[in-house]
């Protein structure tokens, strides 16, 4: 079973296509036609809805450096409903824009609009109309986030902090508007504020889109579901239960939402061939563009310790005798959003690039370890991470039939783990080292130290929210001196079948004067490494000399850093 609520009413299913989408769902199920289809593959932005964590029963409380205690509210986010499985909303509170407005069903004449809606009329933000409501909802989330941000610090709403022209921009870089009406659209984020601030003083009844609802349902109901489907022969002899049940079941179709990595490595040995489910922003194309009907899903949402982070010794999973013993373990369901503040503290140059990978849409859902197993030639990640010499935890899952002497889907499982080069994970176009019943642990990243320098350069035919032509990420080593370089790794993205390493150029540069002509030397070696792809997006001679150029450039980045050191 799954339960969430939905503009403030609680639902529970059971039964239920595990491939509805939230906009399926939405309109089709509940009659929720507020909420636009578009480009149905998360690109335009105008489904998108806002969701919100609500916290579990359990859950701890958080306390700041000083040991008091923290606003542990969880901030509002936004999702593409098109490519969102409706299952991922297990344990949220999902809104659209028909909810944003304070009473508008049975009194739509006195309807207090959301401060991003009456912004959006008062600025005429809404041209043809069909994209608005998704406009609505990236405003209003980043208006109730700062808003949230800022209650417990400011004395009154007119202190509160004004969102600035590059957080409204950025709220709005995942819609798109095809009458090309941004300007007034941009204005309305910047008026939000002023309005909010308004009512505050006149003391106007604003819906409180925080409000904490009754958790406890969802709990007791999942607990009691739970227990229904343990065999009574199990509770009569005090044993406990391998079976897990299915949280959907529709038509032969199953979703299980395992909430341990236990419970991971139990289903996934007994259904090897189940599609694992992340965030989806990629794999939710095979349901709204390929009409793919997965029968059998493992949803990772429910695993935190996917989702979480460590420091740790590399000492065995680094390829680079030079790198340091110390490395970064990122959890494979961690999200873009979760990964951003840890790659901001450890490696900011990489940070730096989030904001031009996809949307804040895409960023809040999709995943580290999904964006991996993908082994799309153009992800923008791969190529980062082989550049930083990470390595990849896989977990292979397999049935341990001659020790229980169960049946396939009741065994208890076995599992061996194994940390691989990153590099030597892809293996052609869209083929990895992954296999039936495997899956990515974790992600392993030497940390970086002083004489390492990193360099990022993606080249897009859109700054934001758009597809790599070509990616290079290069990690230069430099010697004590700063006159040699010692080390490089090249990592190449969007270039062929798969992300790799320009190994060649890599030997090229290494031993040679920290030198823009180094790199120009070493730029030519590049088409030993690989023959850039022609398509839709860029011509093989262009992806060639741009990548080229892209090193030259890394070159004289190089360079000034190195001589803004010295200074």
């Amino acid at each position: 079973m799954i339960s969430f609520y939905l503009n403030g009413k609680y639902h529970e299913l059971t039964q239920l296509n595990p491939n509805t989408t939230v906009l399926e769902y939405l309109r089709l199920h509940e009659g929720q036609t507020d909420t636009k289809e578009g480009c149905g593959s998360g690109d335009c932005g105008a489904c998108t809805v806002m969701a919100q964590r609500l916290p579990s029963t359990n859950q701890q409380t958080l306390n700041d450096e000083n040991g008091n205690e923290k606003n542990a509210t969880p901030p509002f986010y936004t999702i593409n409903s098109c490519i969102t499985l409706v299952s991922l909303m297990d344990g949220h509170h999902l809104m659209t824009a028909s909810y944003l407005a304070e009473n508008p069903e049975h009194h739509p004449e006195r309807a207090l609009l959301h401060p991003a809606q009456q912004a959006l009329v008062e600025c005429h933000g809404s041209q043809c109309g069909f994209c608005t409501p998704g406009f609505v909802m990236s405003l209003a989330c980043v208006y109730e986030n700062n808003r949230m941000q800022t209650s417990s610090e400011a004395a009154s709403q007119s202190d509160a902090k004004q969102l600035s022209y590059d957080e409204v921009v950025a709220s709005i870089s995942g819609n798109l508007c095809r009458c090309t009406g941004y300007r007034p659209i941009i204005e309305a984020g910047l008026l939000m504020s002023d309005i909010g601030q308004k009512r505050e003083a006149e003391h106007s009844a604003v819906k409180d889109l925080t409000i904490s609802l009754a958790t406890d349902a969802m709990g007791s109901t999942k607990e009691s579901a739970v227990s229904a489907n343990v065999p009574a022969e199990a509770e009569s002899d005090n044993v406990e239960s391998t079976a897990i049940a299915p949280a959907l079941n529709d038509a032969g179709r199953r979703l299980y939402i395992p909430k341990s990595l236990d419970e991971l490595n139990q289903i996934l040995a007994a259904n090897p061939q189940a599609t694992i489910w992340a965030g989806g922003t990629d794999l939710g194309l095979s349901v709204t563009q390929h009409l793919v009907d997965h029968e059998i899903i493992i949803q990772l949402s429910g695993i935190e310790a996917l989702k979480s982070w460590s420091l740790s010794d590399a000492s065995n999973t680094s390829t680079d005798e030079q790198t340091q013993s110390q490395s970064l373990v990122l959890g494979a369901g961690m999200s873009y959003q979760q990964m951003l503040p840890v790659l901001e503290q450890y490696f900011p140059s990489f940070a730096q690039v989030f904001e031009r990978i996809a949307s804040p849409q895409i960023r809040n859902m999709g995943t580290i370890g999904g964006n991996i197993a993908n082994a799309s030639p153009i992800g923008d990640l791969p190529p980062i991470l082989l550049a930083l010499d990470a390595s990849i935890h896989l977990r292979h899952c397999a049935p341990n039939r001659e020790e229980s002497g169960k049946d396939l889907d009741s065994s208890d499982s076995v599992y061996t783990d194994e940390i691989i080069p990153l590099s030597a994970f892809f293996l052609d176009y869209k083929k990895t080292k992954l296999q039936a019943g495997s899956y990515i642990v974790a992600i392993h990243i030497p940390l970086m130290q002083d004489h390492q320098h990193l360099f990022i350069h993606k080249i897009s035919k859109r700054y934001e929210d758009d597809i790599s032509a070509c990616l290079l990420a290069a990690r230069i080593d430099i010697s004590a001196d700063g006159m040699t370089i010692e080390n490089a790794k090249l990592g190449l993205g969007g270039m062929a079948a798969i992300p790799l390493l320009a190994t060649k150029c890599q030997q090229a540069l290494i031993g040679q004067a920290a030198e823009v002509a180094s790199f120009e030397q070493a730029a030519q070696v590049l088409s030993a490494d690989v023959t850039p792809m022609t398509d839709v997006r860029a011509s093989r001679e262009y992806r060639s000399h741009v990548v080229q150029r892209l090193l030259v450039k890394c070159g004289k980045q190089l360079v000034a850093s190195r001589e803004t050191e010295i200074a």
